[in-house]
C-alpha cells in the first residue's frame, strides 16, 4: 500500500549516504517501512510490512552481504512472503527488490546501481519508472534525489487510493545533530492530505536549519559587515561578544555558526527579522 526508493549516495558533508522515501495512503509510513544504517545499507519493508525485516535486514548488510542476498534470505525465512514486498541496497552493487505474488495490483518494481524503487496498490508501472527516470536525473545530495524520485511517483499517480503520509530518512557517518549522531534527515509526514510536497517543505526547513555551512560561502565579520551585524543584533536585543551566538541559539541556527565568520543563509535570515521590527 506504499511506494518508496531506497538509495546510496552522498551526504552534503561529501560522504557516503544511505536512505529510504516513501509515502502511502497509510497512516504514519515512516513509522514502519524504513531502516537505514549510515555505513551498511538501507531498507525499506512494505505490502503487509514485516518489521523484523528492519533490523535482520540491517545486521546482514552489515557483515557484507550483498543486496540480492538479503533480499533472499528474508523473504525465504518468511511463510507470509507472497504478500510482502522488500527493496534494499548495500555497500556497493545494484540495489535488490522484491515483490510477492501475493500484492495487490499494481505491484512491482526496479533496480539500478545503488538503488531500487518498489510499489503496490500503485495507480500502474509507471510510478516506479517516473521515481526512476526522476531519480537519476537528479544531482546533489542524496536527501534531495531520493525526494525528486517521491515527488515523481505521486505526481505519476503514487498509491491508487489516495495520499496520507511519507517519509524521508538518511544516515552518514556523523551527520546528525551536533555530529553525534550518524542520523542526517529524519523527516516524516504522517497524516496530510498532500504529503509528499510537505515533506518538500520540512526539507527545506531542514537544509536552512541542521546543514552546516559551505566554507567557500562564508562571510568575514570585519568592517563593514561587522557593523551592520552588530546594529542588526543590537536592535533584537543582542549585545556583547556573543551576541550572534545568542541570537542564532535562540533562532536555532547553531549549526550554521561559525567563528569570526558569518552564513550568507544565516545573514539572511538577520536581515529579515531586523526588517520586520
Amino acid at each position: 500500500m506504499t511506494f518508496s526508493i531506497v538509495a546510496r549516495g552522498v551526504h552534503t558533508s561529501g560522504r557516503t549516504a544511505y536512505g529510504v522515501a516513501v509515502a502511502s495512503r497509510f497512516l504514519a509510513v515512516g513509522s514502519a517501512v524504513p531502516a537505514v544504517d549510515a555505513v551498511a545499507g538501507a531498507i525499506a519493508t512494505q505490502s503487509m510490512a514485516n518489521l523484523a525485516y528492519r533490523p535482520q535486514g540491517l545486521t546482514l548488510l552489515r557483515t557484507g552481504t550483498a543486496a540480492a542476498d538479503v533480499v533472499a534470505g528474508l523473504t525465504a525465512a518468511d511463510p507470509l512472503r507472497a504478500e510482502r514486498q522488500l527493496g534494499v541496497v548495500g555497500a556497493d552493487g545494484d540495489g535488490a527488490t522484491y515483490t510477492g505474488d501475493g500484492c495487490l495490483d499494481w505491484a512491482g518494481g526496479t533496480t539500478g546501481d545503488g538503488f531500487a524503487i518498489q510499489g503496490n496498490i500503485l495507480a500502474g508501472p509507471a510510478v516506479v519508472e517516473a521515481m526512476r527516470t526522476a531519480y537519476l536525473a537528479a544531482a546533489g545530495p542524496l536527501a534531495h534525489r531520493l525526494l525528486a524520485a517521491l515527488r515523481a511517483g505521486d505526481e505519476a499517480g503514487g498509491d491508487r487510493r489516495g495520499r496520507q503520509s511519507a517519509a524521508l530518512l538518511v544516515a552518514s557517518p556523523g551527520a546528525g545533530y551536533g555530529g553525534l549522531s550518524d542520523i542526517a534527515v529524519d523527516l516524516r509526514v504522517d497524516d496530510h492530505p498532500d504529503p509528499v510536497p510537505e515533506l518538500a517543505r520540512l526539507l527545506d526547513l531542514h537544509h536552512l536549519y541542521f546543514d552546516r555551512p559551505d566554507p567557500d560561502a562564508l562571510l568575514d565579520l570585519t568592517g563593514d559587515l561587522a557593523t551592520e551585524v552588530a546594529d542588526r543584533l543590537a536592535r533584537l536585543g543582542h549585545t556583547g561578544a556573543d551576541a550572534l551566538a545568542d541570537w542564532a541559539g535562540i533562532e536555532n541556527f547553531e549549526e550554521r555558526l561559525v567563528p569570526g565568520r558569518i552564513d550568507p543563509l544565516v545573514l539572511g535570515q538577520l536581515r529579515a527579522a531586523t526588517e520586520e521590527t
